[in-house]
């Protein structure tokens, strides 16, 4: 009679006792060695690129991770694991095209919150004209200090160009003293292209529609939803 021994998958022991399966059905065993929980055999579920990318896709398309779990069946741990990943992929900054003579850029916010209306947060974005690309991001208050964030994150070979905003207060500290910038008003049409990325923004995102109850729970993956959706809309434009 042929026996198999079976060994732990983190240490190497053979002292391992059966314990239980795991939700997809899977033999699991506890290591009294190392005192390890794990499946025996993993199977090999690992998502082609391509796949992962057609599901992330879905997921910018307004897509809840509830919604996305009952349509791919890929875990909510699973998606949340992507997401960090993209987090730490390379900035907004160094997938922008480089500047040319005479570009111009619009500086805006767009109002959202986090787990309940009084939190609120607001999304501060700099676009450039000619590209139509993010060329930066922020979230956070409404405050200069955000402001300031905003422009310490344009890339500095930007920072000369022209420049526009509205007339809110937080802006004036920073760019008091600056001549290539200026303060419009919305109707002015200094603002249409950033105003038409926030319009976009709205229909894609539900945690940025006016009037919503979809919110993020944590200002963490707030931003690695929005940079997602950043990053998709800088491709689309290169």
């Amino acid at each position: 009679m042929i026996q198999t021994i079976h060994t732990c998958r983190k240490c190497g022991s053979t002292d391992i006792v059966k314990n239980g399966h795991s939700a997809s059905g899977s033999q699991q065993y506890h290591c009294k060695n190392c005192r390890a929980y794990l499946v025996l055999d993993p199977d090999s579920n690992e998502y082609s690129e391509a796949e992962k990318q057609r599901i992330l896709q879905a997921y910018r398309e307004r897509g809840s991770k509830s919604a996305i779990s009952r349509i791919f069946g890929v875990s909510r741990n699973t998606l949340s694991r992507w997401l960090k990943k993209g987090r730490k992929a390379e900035p907004v900054a160094d997938q922008v095209e480089p500047p040319e003579e005479g570009d111009v850029l619009e500086l805006d916010e767009c109002w959202t919150y986090v787990r309940q209306r009084s939190n609120k947060r607001w999304l501060w974005v700099a676009l450039c004209r000619r590209t139509r690309q993010i060329v930066a991001f922020v979230i956070g208050d409404r405050s200069a200090r955000t402001c300031a964030r905003l422009w310490a994150k344009i890339p500095p070979e930007y920072r000369g160009k022209q420049s526009f905003s509205d007339f809110w207060k937080s802006y004036k500290p920073l760019f008091e003293d600056d001549p290539s910038h200026e303060q419009v008003e919305k109707e002015s049409g200094e603002l249409a292209h950033v105003e038409r990325f926030f319009g976009l923004i709205r229909q894609r995102l539900p945690r940025y529609v006016r009037e919503t109850r979809s919110a993020s729970q944590t200002e963490r993956m707030l931003h690695l939803r929005t940079k997602l959706f950043v990053d998709a809309c800088n491709q689309a434009v290169t």
